[in-house]
C-alpha cells in the first residue's frame, strides 16, 4: 500500500519567482503569484506546511482590467474611527498605489489560515521596474 508523502517544515525548498505584469489582466496575475505563494504548483504540496516560494512582480502599473472597473470597482477601509470609512475606485488606487492594488488581489486569494501572514510577506511587488533590477531584488530574501 502507498502512503501519502507529507512534507515537513524542516525539508521546504524555496525558490524565487519573477512575474511580468506587462498587459497582463490583475487577476491573473494574482493567481500566478498566490499559487506560487501557497506552494501549489509543487509536487511536495501539503496543505498545513508552508511550502510556497517568494514572487516578486515588477510592472505593477501596467496590468489590465477589463470593462469599467477602473471607475465600479471599489477598495474600502477605515480607520476606526466614527465616519472614518475611506472609499476609493480602482482608477484612483492605481493612479496613486498600483504596487497596492495587486497585494490585496492576491491577499484576497490567499487561504484565511494562519500561515496567510508568512505567505503574504514573502511577496513584493514594484510598480515599474525593469527585469535586471527585480533579478537583483531577489537577493533581498535570505538563501533558502
Amino acid at each position: 500500500m502507498n502512503k501519502t508523502y507529507i512534507q515537513k517544515p524542516a525539508e521546504v525548498k524555496r525558490q524565487k519567482h519573477v512575474i511580468d505584469a506587462q498587459g497582463k489582466i490583475l487577476g491573473q496575475v494574482a493567481t500566478e503569484a498566490a499559487t506560487k505563494l501557497i506552494g501549489k504548483h509543487k509536487p511536495t504540496f501539503t496543505p498545513h506546511v508552508d511550502g510556497g516560494d517568494f514572487v516578486v512582480v515588477i510592472n505593477a502599473q501596467n496590468i489590465v482590467v477589463t470593462g469599467n472597473k477602473p471607475l465600479d470597482k471599489l477598495y474600502y477601509r477605515h480607520s476606526g474611527f466614527p465616519g472614518g470609512l475611506h472609499i476609493k475606485t480602482l482608477g484612483e488606487l492605481m493612479a496613486k498605489y498600483p504596487d497596492r492594488v495587486i497585494r490585496q488581489a492576491v491577499l484576497n486569494m490567499l487561504p484565511d489560515n494562519k500561515l496567510k501572514r508568512l505567505r503574504i510577506n514573502r511577496l513584493k511587488v514594484y510598480a515599474g521596474v525593469e527585469l535586471d533590477k527585480a533579478i537583483q531584488l531577489k537577493n533581498i530574501w535570505p538563501k533558502n
